[in-house]
Formats: structure tokens, C-alpha cells, sequence
């Protein structure tokens, strides 16, 4: 079979253009577009969190429509946002349970890569589980292509079910979000009573940084891709190329740190630590969250 050609599937025409019915284009600005996935007939939309960079964006609809759309609930470590649109009886996908994903299974993935539209490839499913260096969280690995564009979008199964959101490519594997993360991540902004406060404002990636002592010797840290503007960092002063250690209470050992570490509800400050242009020098930062405007944090 030719690379990316859809499978000889009974129903397969009908099973793709269902999930491009349920696939959305997100106008996140001038850095590009994004895709999103309508998670129920009433409205909500889930997406990455690193492709929004306003809570306020606009969505397109399979049918061309335009619709306004709000945040409503983030995790930036975990990747994840949940957006809601003022519309009823949307083409909502189907979810299945991530967790009896096996490899060798077919995946399908929607998007709207490069601006194309609903763009679809296919490839199996290699591994579900985690990732070297980043955590114990789980991903769906699957043979499938993606680009620019492609973030935020649906990793499905032969049935069209969702099982994961597709978030980065290495090579020629795709990495996507189980679908059985976005249910608890919609569960905890549900009892939480929807907007988290705990937003950061930033895009990260985890690495390993040298640090002083026997030599080879390498601690964690999340290296800051993007700063959002307006954001609790961009108001600390905080800037890409950064590298987050920790808190002055404890130093960061996985992707989850940071989460928990933002976790909270009304105004509050936390102190982070963080290298800035080489690895001598531990910097400190306070970050005000909860609220946008504090005004600028003091970096020591």
C-alpha cells in the first residue's frame, strides 16, 4: 500500500468525511493555524493548548461557517485546552478508550496542515506509552504525518473513534494526547467550575541541562519555547530560551511538577528558579497568578 493512501475499508469514505465533520480549523493569529476536534454536539472543543495564544479565537466549521470561541479550561504542561462555541448540534466526535489501543492497530489522523483543509493520512498505531525524558505520561504513537497545522487535531481509530489528540511529530512518528486524558482533564475543569487560573502562559519543552559537579552530570528542565504576551510570564520577564529547574521548595523531575506547582485558586505568587544564557547562574522569578494585572514580576 503507497504511503498516506487511504485504506480499501468498507464505509471508509463515509467514516473520514465524519470525522472531518467533527474536525475545526482554530485562527490562533499571525503564528498560524491550528485544528481542534468538537468534543460534544453542544459547543466544547478541545485542542493543545500550545496552539492558542488568546482566549479568545475564531473556528471554522467543516461547512465554512465561523464561530467565535471562548476558553474555557487549559493545562499548558499536559498540552490540553478546552474551547467553547455558542452552537448547538454540532458533529461531535465519538471518543474511544484509549487504553485498549494496541500497536499494529490503523490510525487515522484529520487536520488542517499548511492550510489545507481537512487534510487526512493514515498509519498504524506503533506504541502507546511513555516518552524518554518526558515523564510517565502516556502517548498514542502512530506512523501517520503531520505538520504545521496538524496540532490539536483528531488520532483515530478504523471505526473513526477518537483516541488520541495529535500534539508533535519526531521523524516520521506523529505523538498524540490519549483520548482517555482528555476525559480526565475535562472531568477535573468540570469540578473545578470550568476557567483554570492556573495559567502560565507559556509554550516548554523538557531537557536535560549539565549542571556544575562530576562530570556528565545532568539535571531536568523545561526549556521555554514561547512566552505568551500579556501573560503571568511575559509579566515576569521570563523569556524564550529559558530553562525552568524547579521551585526554591523543590526542583522539577518531571512535566507534572510544573502543573502542580501552578495549581491553586485566587491571587498568589510563585517563586520559580530558571538558567538564562548559561548553566552557572541560577536566576529566580517571582510570578504572579491568578491575575494578569500586577504588574511585572522581579528577576534575581
Amino acid at each position: 500500500m503507497t504511503k498516506n493512501r487511504a485504506p480499501k475499508i468498507a464505509g471508509f469514505g463515509e467514516i473520514a468525511e465524519s470525522l472531518r465533520r467533527s474536525t475545526v480549523m482554530i485562527h490562533a493569529g499571525p503564528k498560524g493555524n491550528g485544528s481542534g476536534v468538537i468534543w460534544s454536539s453542544d459547543g466544547v472543543i478541545i485542542t493543545n493548548a500550545h496552539v492558542l495564544r488568546r482566549e479568545r479565537v475564531r473556528v471554522q466549521l467543516w461547512d465554512t461557517r465561523e464561530l467565535e470561541a471562548m476558553l474555557v479550561a487549559s493545562d499548558p504542561v499536559r498540552d490540553l485546552a478546552a474551547l467553547r462555541v455558542d452552537a448547538k448540534n454540532l458533529p461531535a466526535a465519538t471518543a474511544a478508550d484509549s487504553s485498549r489501543v494496541r500497536p499494529g492497530e490503523l490510525a487515522i489522523a484529520i487536520g488542517n496542515p499548511l492550510g489545507f483543509v481537512g487534510a487526512l493520512t493514515t498509519g498504524v498505531v506503533h506504541a502507546v506509552g511513555p516518552l524518554p525524558r518526558l515523564g510517565p505520561q502516556t502517548w498514542v504513537q502512530a506512523g501517520v504525518h503531520l505538520a504545521p497545522g496538524n496540532s490539536g487535531g483528531p488520532l483515530a481509530d478504523a471505526a473513526g473513534r477518537v483516541i488520541g489528540i495529535n500534539t508533535m511529530a519526531a521523524g516520521p512518528l506523529a505523538f498524540a494526547i490519549p483520548s482517555n486524558a482528555v476525559v480526565d482533564f475535562l472531568a477535573g475543569a468540570n469540578a473545578k467550575g470550568g476557567t483554570s487560573d492556573s495559567w502560565l502562559g507559556v509554550t516548554l519543552y523538557p531537557v536535560q541541562v549539565p549542571k556544575s559537579g562530576p562530570r556528565g552530570a545532568k539535571t531536568f528542565g523545561l526549556v521555554v519555547l514561547d512566552v505568551e504576551r500579556g501573560s503571568p510570564a511575559a509579566l515576569a520577564s521570563l523569556l524564550p530560551g529559558d530553562i525552568l529547574l524547579g521551585t526554591e521548595e523543590k526542583s522539577f523531575s518531571l512535566l507534572e511538577d510544573l502543573s502542580r506547582a501552578l495549581r491553586g485558586t485566587g491571587l498568589r505568587t510563585l517563586r520559580l528558579e530558571f538558567l538564562r544564557g548559561d548553566y552557572a547562574h541560577v536566576r529566580r522569578v517571582t510570578v504572579r497568578l491568578g491575575a494578569q494585572s500586577l504588574g511585572n514580576g522581579v528577576a534575581a
